[in-house]
């Protein structure tokens, strides 16, 4: 699991925090992710939706792709389809991925990279592999969060960003056990690439066999911890946390949690996505890739997507079984 990789003892470290002199917050659930196929018939991992909205407000879905090992002509992606009304942020672990949409945006997503896409009013895209993937195979992971939009930024200007590896802030544990990953938000002051409509924190974290992952998180914000690979346990009360399994957490003013000191032998490490935001608190009406505010606002965006006021696929990009969605 190459992502973003670096010396913990050269990056800056989060503050000590001091077991009893913390609001800790506790763990109020955990699930585990289901199976579902998606777009050509890849399969993912999903932890939610699975809980309530109310507990994963501002976030609608989190999917983790792989980790996978695809043979020469096995590799499958998502091909043009519509969305409205949120975000998708795509961050690539291993493998690539390759994303078009219909106003120009996008690019190659490969190790560590974030592809971040504001769909907004409308906006047509993909999601495919590139096409070394498909004719040689290798190994494909990444995960796939939708970030919601409040009611007065459902209508907004899609856009999108290219967050390359590089661009993502890198932090230490206090005792220099883990490696932080800032994607988006803000951590202890220091900011990630990402720009938000929506205020949220998005991490990737390495943690060491047996180390300690500590961190201020903002009281207003709602708190998840999602497991990736590898198994340790959350809150103060040590909840045991395993591959393919979503914590969620009450209120509180600091999160912690701890990678076991021994890790399954696929995984040397326990790696974990941690992952909040201030929760927009307004009714959510969803129906595949739309999501808004009331039924006759999802109406609306199939009559628009019909209509081709979603965007049009470019030319150079369309192919003949692409015809009925333009």
């Amino acid at each position: 699991m190459p992502a973003i990789t670096a010396d913990t003892l050269t990056l800056p470290r989060l503050p000590e925090l001091p077991e009893t002199a913390t609001d800790w917050r506790g763990v109020t659930k955990v699930v585990k992710a289901q199976k579902f196929l998606e777009g050509e018939g890849f399969q993912v991992r999903r932890p939610f939706p699975g809980v309530d909205l109310s507990d994963a407000d501002p976030f609608l879905l989190l999917d983790q792709m792989g980790a996978v090992e695809y043979g020469p002509g096995e590799a499958k992606g998502a091909p043009w389809h519509p969305h409205r009304g949120f975000e998708t942020v795509t961050y690539m672990i291993d493998g690539a991925m390759q994303h078009t949409d219909s106003i120009g945006g996008g690019g190659l997503i490969t190790d560590g990279s974030t592809q971040w896409m504001t769909a907004g009013a409308g906006i047509l895209h993909n999601e495919m592999p590139p096409p070394e993937l498909i004719a040689k195979g290798g190994l494909f992971h990444g995960v796939q969060l939708w970030v919601n939009l409040p009611r007065s930024m459902k209508m907004t200007q899609p856009r999108y960003q290219d967050i390359e590896a590089r661009d993502a802030r890198l932090l230490s544990s206090d005792d220099g056990g883990a490696l932080v990953r800032v994607i988006a938000g803000e951590l202890d002051g220091h900011k990630g690439p990402g720009s938000t409509y929506t205020p949220i924190t998005y991490l990737h974290a390495t943690l060491s066999a047996g180390a300690r992952l500590a961190m201020p998180w903002p009281e207003d914000f709602t708190a998840m911890v999602y497991v990736l690979s590898g198994r340790g346990t959350v809150g103060a009360e040590r909840r045991p946390l395993d591959e393919g399994h979503l914590a969620v957490f009450g209120r509180g003013e600091a999160l912690t949690m701890q990678a076991a000191d021994t890790q399954p032998g696929n995984s040397p490490s326990w790696e974990i996505l941690v992952l909040g935001g201030k929760p927009i608190n307004e009714p959510v009406a969803r129906y595949g890739p739309f999501v808004m505010n009331t039924r006759q606002e999802i109406l609306d965006a199939f009559d628009d997507y019909q209509a081709g006021r979603l965007g049009t696929i470019p030319a150079i990009h369309r192919t003949s079984s692409d015809e009925e969605l333009t």
